[in-house]
């Protein structure tokens, strides 16, 4: 299949998405001719490079390399702090371009560390896994975590290319594909029926990693994101639709310390948790809500909640950074590929759905 681009306009400059098999052969061609001068480090973690380790280096020679440590929970400042020494003590300067090889923590923390050193370098995602590729390398979004909760010290800070090979994929551990799998069904809630129903038909030839099934969902959430974040980049608006499934799981992942739970399976939760809220309060109705949680369950089996708090849960959600003038700003689903943002989500809302999907008070 011919390669697809997908440019996204932020508010400093427009940058492109190139999504293709076997892309990053021609990785260094695509930085020049996006990055006229350059000085390429590339940030990734030990698991990723010594899968992808080798065909990185041959396409980008001479690139200096950071190793972080691989996990959600070493998104922190600690983290951050080892890629500035390691910058300094290298001479990096403003014509530096960090590139982010890996999933969603290692796009974050190299993004934060680009917006923040020196005040700003360059920045080029090449995400290594299904989530990363159809979410978070697209958008601008990037941050660390705090310990009193998830992506509360970040900025905005779009990339200048991002490069999408959908063979990356091929190394990529089940639990870890299916957990990219449920924000792709999310895409699907927010904005796409089409979607929806698509990853429904084509479930097994995903799985499958069949390139044209994969390619075809890979462009429609990198399109439907480049649409929303080009309408309101700084997340004041339309943008908060993607933290649909996110309020609530974001309080899982805090409260298991990142050590439990897939971002994507948190996130699936999520979902559950607010489609049952709508269906509580009547905006939603029981066959979409059935529809949705089927989708869900056909990926797989989510790893068990029963012993997880409900009110420590509900007291990280307290927490939350979409709590604006002391509002909690919860998604909730109105139909397939329809939502819409309200601010009277009660605790005991959330209490009850959380005892429907078996988790303890």
């Amino acid at each position: 299949m011919k390669p697809i681009q997908v440019k996204i306009k932020s508010g400093s400059h427009t940058y492109p998405v190139h999504i293709g098999s076997g892309l990053i052969a021609n990785l260094e061609t695509l930085l020049r001719e996006t990055i006229l001068s350059h000085r390429p480090f590339i940030i990734s973690n030990q698991l990723v490079w010594k899968l992808h380790g080798q065909t990185i280096g041959r396409a980008i020679p001479g690139a200096d390399t950071i190793l972080i440590p691989d996990g959600e929970r070493y998104k922190r400042q600690q983290t951050v702090d080892y890629i500035y020494d390691a910058l300094i003590r290298a001479g990096a300067d403003r014509h530096t371009v960090l590139i982010a090889v890996g999933g969603g923590v290692v796009g974050d923390i190299a993004g934060y560390a680009a917006a923040t050193f020196l005040r700003g370098l360059s920045l080029v995602h090449v995400p290594t896994t299904l989530l990363a590729q159809v979410d978070s390398s697209i958008g601008g979004k990037v941050g660390i975590n705090h310990k009193l909760g998830k992506n509360l010290i970040g900025a905005f800070h779009p990339p200048r290319l991002v490069a999408i090979d959908p063979q990356l994929l091929d190394t990529l551990p089940r639990r870890e594909f299916r957990a990219g799998l449920y924000e792709v069904i999310k895409y699907g809630m927010i904005a796409s029926p089409t979607l929806f129903k698509k990853l429904g038909r084509e479930l097994t030839a995903v799985f499958n990693h069949e390139p044209r099934a994969l390619m075809s969902i890979i462009t429609k959430c990198c399109r439907i994101k480049a649409s929303i974040v080009q309408s309101d980049e700084r997340e004041t608006g339309l943008r908060r639709v993607l933290n649909f499934g996110h309020t609530v799981g974001h309080a899982i992942e805090s409260a298991t310390r990142y050590r439990r739970f897939r971002h994507g399976e948190a996130v699936a939760f999520g979902m559950l948790a607010a489609a049952s809220i709508a269906e509580t309060r009547g905006e939603f109705s029981t066959t979409d809500c059935n529809e949705l949680g089927a989708l869900i369950r056909r990926l797989g089996p989510l790893p068990s909640s029963n012993d997880l708090s409900i009110k420590q849960i509900i007291n990280t959600v307290k927490q939350d950074k979409k709590i604006i003038q002391g509002k909690l700003h919860f998604v909730l689903p109105t139909g397939i590929g329809l939502t819409t943002i309200v601010e009277d989500v009660t605790s005991k809302q959330i209490e009850r759905a959380l005892k429907k999907l078996g988790m303890r008070n």
